[in-house]
């Protein structure tokens, strides 16, 4: 996540003109050392670009880049704000869950802070005029979309450079500040993240641990949220964000009556991945309701196909 010094270098770089570590430390107020390792860990990332002036003196610059695009429109809008001050790593963390009102406690939870973490982090939005406040919720207000595309942008960013150094054909399908499912395009990256500590496979490849086994097209995907369990609701989750397609449907329909999901931990959890009508959708055929689908968000089976479907793979 970038930091308070990051964003310090982005808006001494942001008229596009070159500096050495020695000028930025002078504007920034940031010590060398502390440049230094600022510097290499935003040139790896490729948000600068490194140059070499007279006498192999090293220069940065703002590479073209999603990070410094998204960071100079949100500077350009509200340049009187001075971001440097506002926005910690903890702050932007907090900020990808306020493009809509959410509780103080609900952010906390998924993000596995304090509910004063989340307070602390908020305070200099608060101070701001930055947020729109309904108690005892929190949202940004409508013209401040710019900084929830920062955030976002920068979660996706650190998500992305992290799978790719062990997988280099992996792409985001969904992610969060704590949590990412990927596809990747390649055998050689699927045994990577196989092998790799905090990722997990996800989607139909588990369906196989409880009993449907189906025939897999391409490579598997892929989830990182270490430290959580990757339970079955969550597995549902994921196969119906990759493709909502009736074949997906259909199959996620018989892990949920196989192991029994239960109907409020599946929607609470659908709720982050924007599934919560699509989960609820599902359930009215396992409850016997087959019938006036039409308005339903996904084509869900007709009873003869799902009974067959059932019995072929003896769900009961």
């Amino acid at each position: 996540m970038i930091s308070k010094a990051g964003l310090a270098v982005l808006d001494s770089l942001s008229t596009g003109q070159e500096a050495t570590p020695a000028e930025l430390a002078t504007e920034t107020g940031y010590s060398r050392a502390h440049l230094y390792e600022v510097l290499d860990e935003m040139l790896e990332g490729g948000i600068l670009a490194e140059a070499r002036g007279s006498h192999n003196q090293r220069r940065v610059r703002a590479a073209e880049h999603p990070v410094t695009e998204a960071y100079r429109t949100l500077a350009a809008e509200f340049s009187h704000v001075d971001w440097t001050e506002v926005l910690s790593p903890a702050t932007l963390r907090v900020c990808w869950y306020l493009d809509r009102p959410r509780h103080v406690a609900e952010i906390a939870d998924r993000l596995g802070m304090t509910r004063q973490g989340v307070h602390s982090a908020l305070a200099p939005l608060k101070y701001r005029g930055i947020l729109s406040r309904s108690e005892p919720e929190y949202t940004l207000r409508a013209e401040l979309s710019p900084l929830l595309t920062f955030a976002r942008t920068i979660v996706q960013h650190e998500h992305r450079s992290r799978v790719r150094e062990i997988a280099p054909s992996a792409t985001i399908v969904w992610c969060d500040p704590k949590r990412a499912l990927v596809r990747v395009q390649t055998s050689a990256d699927t045994e990577a993240l196989q092998a790799a500590l905090d990722w997990e496979m996800t989607g139909l490849a588990r369906y196989a641990e409880y009993g449907l086994q189906f025939f897999l097209a391409g490579e598997p995907p892929f989830w990182y949220a270490p430290d959580e369990e990757l339970i079955p609701a969550e597995i549902v989750c994921h196969t119906l964000r990759l493709d909502s397609g009736t074949r997906r449907v259909s199959y996620s329909m018989l892990l949920i009556e196989r192991l029994d999901i239960d109907r409020e931990t599946l929607t609470a959890i659908a709720k982050w991945y924007d599934l919560k009508s699509t989960v609820e959708a599902l359930y009215r055929p396992l409850q016997g309701d087959f019938d006036d689908t039409n308005e339903q968000p996904v084509i869900v089976p007709s009873e003869s196909e799902y009974m067959a479907l059932k019995e072929q793979y003896g769900v009961d």
